[in-house]
């Protein structure tokens, strides 16, 4: 008898076949969908929520139907962040996603004939945004100051945004921010960190 099956003391060590097998086969297949269920319930509880952009009023940071993880526990909104919200004033409360380009006690100039936008007098590096702005009607703002507790909004594609230059949106207040958009998780081909930048120039 060959040793190869052969446990120390002896024994053959045993094998499993047949419908056996397939019941165990079975039993690591479950574990593992188990294990992935408490990791996405994990990531839900303690991230926040995937949720899908519409429009392409952030393009080209990110493109319509794009699907997002968001961070919602623990937030606190911060310049530069491209986020989510919802405010019933706008689309009857469905969200929105725009980027940060000041928070409470800022103020915000937008001058049109230079493509700048200002933060407590400081202009802003802006290199994610699509292409220079249009200027608007004189019914949307160009200064704005913004309460404590809000946020003031804008799309990367100033001129496909409608953001906190409308009098529909304009400041927003914090608690209306549902996350931070962290990844464009799906298309596969898209996968990648959404990045967080709005800066004075230097």
């Amino acid at each position: 008898m060959s040793d190869e099956n052969k446990v120390p003391g002896g024994e053959e060590e045993p094998k499993v076949s047949g419908p056996d097998a397939l019941k165990v086969d079975l039993y690591f297949w479950l574990q593992a969908l188990v294990m992935a269920l408490v990791g996405l319930i994990l990531i839900f509880t303690f991230v926040g929520r995937i949720i899908g952009v519409d429009g392409e009023s952030m393009m080209p940071t990110l493109m319509d139907h794009d699907m997002l993880l968001l961070q919602s526990i623990g937030y606190e909104p911060e310049q530069g962040d491209v986020v989510v919200l919802s405010k019933n004033t706008f689309r009857n409360g469905q969200p929105i996603v725009k980027r940060i380009i000041a928070v409470g006690g800022q103020t915000v100039d937008i001058d049109y004939s230079s493509n700048t936008v200002y933060v407590d007098g400081e202009a802003l590096d802006e290199p994610y945004i699509l292409e220079p702005m249009e200027e608007l009607s004189s019914s949307f703002y160009t200064h704005i100051e913004v309460p404590e507790g809000s946020i003031f909004v804008m799309g990367d594609n100033r001129n496909n945004s409608t953001d906190g230059r409308s009098p529909e949106i304009g400041v927003v207040d914090e608690r209306c921010v549902l996350g931070r958009a962290l990844v464009v998780v799906l298309p596969f081909q898209d996968f990648g960190v959404v990045e967080s930048i709005s800066r004075p120039r230097a």
